[in-house]
């Protein structure tokens, strides 16, 4: 794209590779206001518009939600460049551990196909408790800092050895959860393993059936999680949020 040109509605979603319904709801939430061209009085966008939208891609695909984006693209003090620097950070830590996570995935069809044996902790390889952190500081903008210093609290009470089996423990729950999933997420089976995922959470903190039903919702619906949870199995993330909603309603 060229400096000077202003593009239409159709032309810029296609360049982006987005729909062009997208570029009207951005337009009708103010987050991308195009121009209108005096002649027909047709949306058209201008080469600031077009780095504009380049920002809120950039941000989707970290994660923020459109409210956030428009906060952060509105400041007075924001600087493109140095977004763009912070936003090349992001993408070489994110493909680090998207690497990570190809390997182990290869290693699963390998494994599935008998040709090479893959214990349970493999299956879990490419998170961290680097990671970890990163949760629990957006859990404390969810759930209030009170619940996230109790978690910090009890974690950092456990020895080594508890860690570890608290984990175990954990993955266990999800394995079994998979052997659930033919039965359905209403099943005995289900939901004994969500009472046990219940108990596994206790660990941390106490949650409420509000946290529960939320991180339900984050299971299924936060890049990071479905892709956890569909590397374990297809599927997985969508399974355990009906179950836990279940789950929920019956308490």
């Amino acid at each position: 794209m060229t400096t000077d040109a202003h593009y239409t509605v159709r032309q810029l979603a296609a360049a982006a590779g987005i729909s062009a319904r997208t570029l009207h709801y951005y337009d009708q939430i103010g987050l991308l206001q195009p121009q209108r061209n005096p002649d027909n009085g047709y949306r058209q966008y201008d080469r600031p518009a077009v780095l504009r939208l380049q920002q809120i891609l950039f941000l989707r695909e970290l994660g923020l939600s459109l409210e956030e984006i428009q906060a952060v693209l509105d400041r007075p003090d924001f600087d493109l460049l140095r977004a763009l620097e912070q936003h090349r950070q992001a993408l070489l830590e994110r493909q680090e551990r998207l690497a990570r996570l190809v390997r182990t995935v290869d290693r699963t069809i390998l494994a599935l196909k008998g040709n090479i044996a893959m214990d349970n902790k493999e299956l879990f390889e490419g998170f961290s408790e680097e990671q970890q952190q990163e949760y629990e500081a957006e859990a404390e903008q969810l759930w209030g800092a009170e619940t996230v210093n109790q978690s910090r609290q009890r974690w950092g009470s456990y020895s080594d050895e508890k860690k570890r089996q608290i984990f175990a423990e954990g993955k266990q729950i999800y394995l079994d959860l998979v052997a659930a999933m033919p039965q359905g997420p209403t099943s005995p089976q289900a939901q004994q393993g969500i009472a046990r995922w219940h108990q596994n959470i206790r660990y941390f903190y106490e949650p409420t059936v509000e946290i529960m039903l939320g991180l339900a919702d984050g299971y299924n619906d936060d890049p990071r999680f479905a892709e956890f949870f569909e590397r374990i199995h297809p599927g997985l993330n969508k399974f355990i949020r009906q179950a836990i909603q279940h789950y929920c309603r019956l308490l």
